[in-house]
């Protein structure tokens, strides 16, 4: 005949099965909070990214315009020295802004469209 199982053994057989599937549910739970966990870090560093992006882009448009200020008044400055120091230019530009001549000199000039 054979021998039926004893009832220690099966509840402590049951108790393992149980206590398996117990470990089996806690590791999914555990991996499933870590994976929580890593995409809301990753959503709440999106925002931040967006705004360094534009904060870069605002930064170069200012830098433009600052090169642009720049060169306009390093012209300027190029062209304050001319006149001070160098008489061709003074007199090239007093020809040409202030419609000044030298006498018995005729001057033609394009009308410019306006």
């Amino acid at each position: 005949m054979a021998s039926r199982p004893h009832p220690a053994s099966s509840k402590i057989t049951r108790l393992r099965a149980q206590t398996r599937a117990i470990h089996w549910v806690n590791g999914v739970v555990l991996c499933l909070f870590g994976l929580s966990l890593g995409a809301l870090a990753v959503a709440s560093a999106l925002p931040q990214k967006r705004q360094l992006e534009e904060k870069r882009l605002e930064l170069a448009r200012i830098e433009e315009k600052e090169r642009e200020v720049i060169a306009v008044k390093e012209d300027s400055r190029a062209s304050y020295e001319a006149l001070r120091e160098d008489p061709e230019y003074l007199e090239m530009h007093a020809r040409d802004r202030l419609n000044l001549h030298l006498p018995d000199e005729k001057i033609y000039r394009p009308e410019r469209a306006r």
